[in-house]
């Protein structure tokens, strides 16, 4: 295992210094589930629910969270983001959303903390909305799922 870039030999918390890294392309996707009541997936699809269009506020609120992923996590350099998608599927099979977030860069630091902060935040803005008529529903498997770019190379989770 290799050592925590973020703390000193003193166990001190520090911004890692990327200024000698190539800059490349970087990608990451991450996703996560809402599971809710099959008549609140219903409600959400219809577009009838009380406070708007769940989905399309949802992935708004997703994008939104990718751009300030460093306001939000000490440490984490602020991006110029080149691309940010929120994805959020209907699966009646859960009952809920699945949704998938991906992030890229031209930079010298990878996107996956933006990945997994857009999904998040996509999730708590479905969670948020729907709160009053499912107070059951959870939040499930957030985590990544992919990533590409930089001197690791390339990794994919293996499906479970």
């Amino acid at each position: 295992m290799s050592s925590l870039t973020h703390l000193t030999s003193h166990g001190e918390a520090v911004m890692v210094d990327v200024s000698d890294k190539a800059e490349t392309e970087r990608v990451a996707i991450a996703e996560a589930r809402v599971v809710m009541r099959m008549e609140t997936l219903e409600l959400a699809l219809s577009g009838n629910a009380e406070k708007g269009d769940v989905v399309a506020t949802a992935r708004i609120a997703g994008i939104m969270a990718a751009k300030k992923t460093h306001e939000l996590i000490p440490l984490c350099h602020p991006l110029l983001l080149t691309k940010v998608g929120v994805d959020l599927e209907p699966d009646p099979s859960l009952p809920g959303f699945r949704v998938q977030a991906l992030a890229k860069v031209k930079g010298q630091t990878g996107v996956e903390m933006e990945a997994l902060t857009a999904v998040s935040v996509a999730c708590l803005t479905l969670y948020d909305m729907l709160k009053a008529v499912d107070r059951f529903m959870r939040i499930e498997g957030i985590g990544l799922l992919e990533k590409q770019g930089g001197k690791s190379g390339s990794w994919k989770r293996e499906k479970e």
